[in-house]
């Protein structure tokens, strides 16, 4: 009943960390661009009706959302509650929605170190190594905040602010472009996200008692993406190829060495085979993302994926890569008698074969968000059963 019960509590954080959510009353990016180019001047269309209750103006929620307007402030998503105090503005540019998976893959890597010691271990019983568990908790909660609040946090900020025009046009309410919030303090929030985020990782170094600050070499190579991803002369969101990379390493690769390193070492090919190669899969997210705003890109010069290759070709390029990547992964576990964990990641594939076939190739942009929300948490799955049994393979 209980390992009933933490599994079905696993698939809920799953579900909730990778669902894109839905955006109601978006603003039309190609309809501006239309207007803008007529008139020369900017003149915001109407947003579409969207059904709306409310009890007052930061309690409304839309119809078959599940987060009211402060809820989704403080979460960092659309449709915001429009607060003045700093800090919920500054929250919400941290976007804590999009910690969870960050959080996820860390675990995922602190398991792959085949280190972390359970309080107590359910499965062996007899183990009652706890202040040993104690710390690892306590070196896990550290590394969680230096991969999800500060590295994450950096790379939303600093995205905002490099997106500071267009968001004045489809989210005017956002705190940069509503001058809620100063540019000098959305260059304090920076500084400290950069220093605090290596003082962590600095610490986490010497906690581990490296030779080498592999776990700061990390954290200044993701601060680094983050910067290159969204600000020019690179600006590698502009491109949909170099942009997914971006993600992938960003959301998979880097969290995963991060917790691997913080309880062991990184001293074999695999393991940074491993995560970089995970690490080309959110390629397939990136592509399912990108089909609703293919106009709108296009208005705006973005070389998004399903622009490159087109839209058809696109979406089986979305589930392909993916597919491949736990193919290619299982195939490697049972060439090294990892039976069992190859033959899960075959069964967490068989889901998100139905899911393309009955969702994705059908219709991509009208059921993006259900296949994103169906699919995701196999992958997941796929990648924590892996790096599970890394840490425990002789």
């Amino acid at each position: 009943m209980i390992r009933n019960t933490l599994f079905l509590l696993l698939w809920e954080t799953c579900v909730i960390s990778f669902q894109p959510l839905p955006s109601p009353g978006r603003v039309d990016r190609l309809a501006i661009a239309v207007k803008l180019s007529s008139s020369g001047s900017f003149s915001p269309p109407t947003n579409p009706p969207t059904e709306v209750t409310k009890n007052d103006e930061n309690e409304k929620t839309y119809k078959g959302d599940v987060f009211n307007a402060n809820t989704r402030q403080l979460l960092g998503i659309k449709d915001a509650a429009e607060e003045k105090e700093k800090w919920k503005l500054r929250l919400q540019l941290l976007k804590p929605i999009t910690w969870a998976p960050l959080t996820l893959v860390t675990m995922a890597g602190a398991a792959a170190s085949g280190n972390y010691h359970w309080i107590w271990n359910p499965w062996n019983p007899a183990d009652q190594r706890v202040l040993l568990g104690m710390e690892d908790a306590l070196k896990g909660l550290v590394v969680v905040l230096l991969a999800g609040p500060f590295s994450v946090g950096f790379a939303q900020t600093i995205n905002d602010w490099y997106d500071r025009e267009i968001d004045a046009i489809n989210e005017p309410h956002r705190p940069i472009p509503s001058g809620a919030i100063t540019k000098e303090e959305v260059f304090q929030q920076l500084r400290f996200l950069l220093l605090g985020g290596l003082s962590l990782a600095i610490g986490l170094d010497e906690w581990a008692m490296h030779d080498f600050p592999s776990i700061t070499a990390i954290a200044l190579w993701g601060y680094f993406v983050s910067y290159i991803y969204s600000a020019p002369p690179l600006k590698l969101k502009q491109n949909g190829w170099t942009g997914a990379l971006a993600i992938g390493t960003s959301y998979v690769s880097l969290p995963w060495w991060c917790g691997q390193a913080t309880f062991g070492d990184l001293d074999s090919p695999i393991d940074w085979f491993l995560p970089l190669f995970f690490g080309l899969a959110p390629i397939g997210a990136a592509i399912v993302n990108d089909f609703k705003s293919v106009e709108g890109d296009e208005a705006f010069g973005l070389q998004s994926i399903p622009i490159l290759i087109g839209t058809d070709a696109a979406k089986y390029l979305a589930a392909a890569v993916p597919d491949l990547i736990q193919l290619i992964v299982a195939v490697y576990l049972y060439s090294i008698g990892e039976v069992f964990t190859a033959g899960s990641i075959v069964a967490f594939l068989f889901p998100q074969l139905y899911f393309q076939f009955n969702l994705l190739f059908p219709d991509p942009l009208e059921n993006d968000v259900k296949y994103m929300a169906l699919t995701q948490p196999f992958m997941f799955l796929s990648i924590l059963a892996t790096a599970l049994c890394i840490g425990h393979h002789t």
